[in-house]
C-alpha cells in the first residue's frame, strides 16, 4: 500500500465520520427521524418538533429566504427581521445618494413612519415542506428516455402542487434530490412589504471589505434589520402605507450567554448549492479549467473598478454592490481552488470511485446498472470541458459588460406594433433605462470590454466566439480598445438621453427596426447571445442532461450501497439544518485560530492603515470608554464574531445561529478561505462558518446607534 493510498483511506475515514464533525446539510421534516438523538448527544436540549413542526408553530416559522439568495432570522412579534449587512447592501444602497449615503452612514428609524420601503424586495417564509417521491416517481420505469420520463414528472408536480396551494394564496414547488431519486414540495408565503429598520455604517457593516471577504479571524458587524409588513389580515400583501408590522408565528429569543469553545450550535437557512457528490472528472474540471480562468477575468473586472470608485465617491456609490459581488466569488474561487489541492481531493473522489466499482461488479445485477458508469462520466465530461468553457467566458466576459444584457432588452421592439403594444414596451424601457443608468457609469463599462473581449477572443474557440470579434479583427487591426471606443461613441444606447431620444424616434417601421439592428451596441449584444444559443447551450445542455441522468443512476447506487446509513443532500436553496459545535481551528502549521475575535482587534488592524479598515469615531469612544453594557463577554471584552463548524454555503448569509436551547447567538455572515472547498468536499479540521456574534449588534444598536427603542420588541435572554 503506497503512502498516497493511505492518505486517501484516512480522509475517506474522516469524511465517513459525522458524530462530531459538523458535515451535513440536513432536511427538517426529517430531523426526529434521523438527527435527533445525534444532535442531542452533542449537547441540543430541544427537540426536533421545537425545530421543525407541521402542527405547531416552531423555530422554522422563524426563518425566511431574504430577497434572491440570503436568509434571516425573525427576532420580534413586530416583523422584525435580522439579516447581514451584505445581503441588504443592493436595498441600503439603492436608498443611498450623494446627499443621503447610508452605506456610509448608517441608518436607524426612529419610529415606524420612518422606516425605509425597499422596492423589489421580498421574504419568503416556508409553511410546510413534505415528501412527495411516490406521488412523483410512481410508476416511472427505467427503461424509460430521458424525455418521456421528465414530462410524466413535470405534469405530475404540475397537478401536485396546484392542489396544494388551490384556494389559497401559498405557492408550492418541488425540487429534486439525490438528483431526482427524491422529491419533495415546499409551499410558501412571500411578503412584499419590506422596509428597511437599521443598518450600521459600512466602516461597521463591511469593515474590512474585500481585504477580510472569506478571512479569518474577522471583526465584522455584519447585520442589518428590516421590518416584514402585512395586510388586515396579516397575509401577504404589495406595498401600502396602511399596512402594519407583520405578526409571526414565531420569533426566536435572543441570548446574551454567548458561544464558548465545544457549544452545541446549529444554522437554520437556505444554502444555495453545494456538489458534494461530483465525479473526480467534474472536480477537476472545476479546478484545474474552469476556476483559473473565472479568477482572471474577475480580476481584470476588478482592477477597473477599483481605478475608478477610489477617483469619484459617486461611482463609489453607484458600484458599490456591483464590484462586492464580482469580489466575493474572486475570492471565493481562489480559496476553493487552494482547499481542493490540499485535500488532494481528485485523488479522494478517484479511491471512492474505485470502492463503488468494486461494489458494482460484486452482483451480475449491480454491475448491469451500475458497472459502466465512470467510463462513461469520463467521455461526458471530456465533452463538456470546451462547452463548459464557452459558457464561462459568456458569463464572465460576455454579460460581464454591463451594456451587453441591457441592450438586449431592445430587442422587443421587433414584437412591437403601432397602435398595440408599442406604447407599453416603449413605456417599459424607459423605466428599465432610469433604473439602469441610475448605477451606471459609462468610461468604467467601456474599460472592462475592451479588457475582457481581447481575452475573450485569444482564449476561445473561433467556433464558439461572438460573429463580431470577426468585425474586430478586420475593421480594427484586432484592436478591442478602437472597437470599444466606437461602441461608445456611435451607438443609442449608452446613456439615458441618448436611450430616450431612440424610443421617442422609434415607430416600429422597417427604418426603425432596421436602425435598431445595425446599433453597434446592440449588435455587439446580439452577436454574444447568438453565438451561446447556436453554438453552445445546444450541447451544452444535452451534455447536462446525460450527466443528470448519470448522476440519478449513481445516487441510486450509493444509497444502496450504504443502505442504513442516512446521508445528506446536495443543497439546493430549500430551507436545511446544519449543525456542529463552537471550535476553533489550526490553518496550518504552528498557528492556531481561537473561536471568537474581540474589538481589540478593530484598532489593529486599523493601524495598519488600510483603506478597508475605517473606525467610527463614535465606536472608539466607546471602546476606549470600555462602554459595553450588558453585552460584554464573562472576561469583559466585547467579542465581534465567531467561529464553528457548521457546513455553511451561499445562501446562508444571513442565517440564524442557535444554541442548545434555541435561543439565537450570532448571524451567519461567512465561511473561511480555508474552507471554501465545502461546497464540493468538507474538511472537519478547517472548514469554519463565521458569524457575528449576536451580543455585538445589539451593542451596536443600543450604545452605538441609540436605538435602544428596537431592543424593547425583542425577547433578551440575559446572561445565566
Amino acid at each position: 500500500m503506497t503512502k498516497r493510498y493511505l492518505f486517501t483511506t484516512a480522509l475517506l475515514l474522516a469524511f465517513a465520520v459525522r458524530s462530531i464533525a459538523g458535515e451535513g446539510m440536513w432536511i427538517p421534516l426529517l430531523l426526529e427521524k434521523y438527527n435527533e438523538e445525534d444532535m442531542q448527544a452533542m449537547g441540543m436540549k430541544i427537540t426536533a418538533e421545537d425545530i421543525y413542526s407541521v402542527n405547531n408553530s416552531s423555530l422554522k416559522d422563524a426563518v425566511f429566504r431574504f430577497g434572491g439568495g440570503c436568509t434571516a432570522g425573525m427576532i420580534s412579534a413586530q416583523g422584525l427581521i435580522i439579516t447581514n449587512h451584505h445581503c441588504g447592501y443592493g436595498n441600503i444602497q439603492a436608498l443611498s445618494s450623494l446627499d443621503r449615503d447610508l452605506l456610509t452612514d448608517g441608518f436607524w428609524a426612529d419610529d415606524l413612519e420612518t422606516e425605509l420601503p425597499c422596492e423589489g424586495l421580498q421574504v419568503t417564509r416556508l409553511v410546510y415542506m413534505e415528501d412527495v417521491s411516490s406521488r412523483v416517481l410512481g410508476g416511472v420505469e427505467d427503461n424509460w428516455t430521458r424525455q418521456q420520463r421528465q414530462d410524466t414528472i413535470e405534469l405530475r408536480i404540475q397537478k401536485i402542487t396546484g392542489e396544494a396551494t388551490e384556494g389559497t394564496h401559498y405557492s408550492a414547488a418541488i425540487e429534486p434530490f439525490y438528483y431526482g431519486n427524491q422529491y419533495f414540495m415546499f409551499v410558501t408565503e412571500s411578503f412584499k412589504d419590506v422596509r428597511l429598520v437599521g443598518a450600521p455604517p459600512s466602516a461597521i457593516g463591511k469593515f474590512g471589505g474585500d481585504t477580510d471577504n472569506w478571512m479569518w479571524p474577522r471583526h465584522t458587524g455584519d447585520f442589518a434589520l428590516f421590518r416584514v409588513y402585512a395586510g388586515e389580515h396579516n397575509d401577504p400583501v404589495e406595498y401600502s402605507e396602511d399596512n402594519s408590522p407583520y405578526t409571526p408565528l414565531m420569533h426566536m429569543p435572543i441570548s446574551l450567554n454567548g458561544a464558548e469553545e465545544e457549544d452545541f450550535t446549529f444554522v437554520f437557512g437556505f444554502p444555495g448549492r453545494t456538489q458534494q457528490y461530483l465525479t473526480s472528472h467534474a472536480v477537476d474540471m472545476i479546478i484545474n479549467t474552469e476556476n483559473p480562468e473565472r479568477i482572471a477575468l474577475r480580476e481584470m473586472r476588478l482592477d477597473i473598478m477599483d481605478g475608478y470608485m477610489q477617483q469619484s465617491d459617486e461611482v463609489r456609490i453607484q458600484y458599490a454592490a456591483k464590484h462586492a459581488r464580482v469580489a466575493n466569488f474572486y475570492k471565493k474561487f481562489q480559496g476553493e481552488n487552494r482547499g481542493i489541492h490540499r485535500l488532494k481531493a481528485v485523488e479522494v473522489k478517484e479511491e471512492q470511485q474505485r470502492q463503488f466499482q468494486q461494489w458494482a461488479d460484486s452482483s451480475p445485477n449491480n454491475r448491469r446498472r451500475y458497472g459502466d458508469l465512470f467510463p462513461a462520466f469520463g467521455q461526458a465530461y471530456e465533452a463538456l470541458t470546451p462547452y463548459n468553457m464557452a459558457f464561462n467566458y459568456v458569463i464572465e466576459a460576455g454579460i460581464a459588460v454591463e451594456l451587453v444584457p441591457f441592450v438586449r432588452n431592445f430587442g422587443q421592439l421587433f414584437q412591437a406594433v403601432p397602435d398595440s403594444n408599442l406604447a407599453q414596451i416603449k413605456e417599459d424601457l424607459q423605466k428599465r433605462a432610469e433604473s439602469f443608468f441610475n448605477d451606471y457609469h459609462k468610461p468604467l463599462d467601456q474599460d472592462i470590454l475592451a479588457a475582457v473581449f481581447e481575452k475573450y477572443a485569444q482564449d476561445i474557440h473561433d467556433a464558439f466566439q461572438p460573429v463580431v470579434f470577426q468585425l474586430v479583427e478586420n475593421e480594427f487591426d484586432g484592436d478591442f480598445s478602437q472597437y470599444a471606443s466606437y461602441v461608445f461613441k456611435e451607438s443609442s444606447f449608452t446613456s439615458l438621453e441618448d436611450v430616450e431620444a431612440f424610443l421617442a424616434d422609434f415607430n416600429a417601421t422597417e427604418q426603425d427596426r432596421e436602425a435598431l439592428r445595425k446599433d453597434p451596441a446592440y449588435q455587439m449584444s446580439a452577436s454574444v447571445f447568438s453565438s451561446y444559443f447556436q453554438h453552445v447551450r445546444p450541447v451544452r445542455d444535452s451534455l447536462n442532461n446525460h450527466l443528470d441522468s448519470l448522476y440519478r443512476v449513481y445516487l441510486e447506487g450509493l444509497m444502496k450501497k450504504r443502505e442504513g446509513d442516512y446521508f445528506y443532500p446536495d443543497a439546493n436553496s430549500t430551507l436545511r439544518i446544519t449543525y456542529g459545535k463552537v471550535e476553533g481551528y489550526k490553518p496550518q502549521n504552528a498557528v492556531t485560530y481561537r473561536h471568537y475575535t474581540t474589538l481589540q482587534g478593530v484598532f489593529e488592524k486599523e493601524a495598519l492603515g488600510e483603506p478597508d479598515y475605517t473606525v467610527p469615531d463614535k465606536l472608539r469612544q466607546l471602546y476606549k470608554a470600555k462602554d459595553f453594557g450588558p453585552y460584554a463577554a464573562g472576561d469583559g471584552t466585547m467579542r465581534p464574531c465567531f467561529i464553528a463548524s457548521n457546513h455553511t454555503s451561499g445562501g446562508n448569509s444571513g442565517s440564524p445561529v442557535l444554541n442548545a436551547n434555541g435561543h439565537l447567538i450570532g448571524v451567519n455572515f461567512d465561511r473561511n478561505w480555508e474552507g471554501t472547498m465545502s461546497d464540493l468536499m468538507y474538511d472537519p479540521n478547517q472548514c469554519r462558518n463565521i458569524s457575528v456574534d449576536i451580543r455585538y449588534c445589539l451593542f451596536i444598536i443600543d450604545k452605538f446607534a441609540n436605538a435602544g427603542h428596537l431592543l424593547e420588541e425583542m425577547t433578551i435572554i440575559m446572561p445565566r
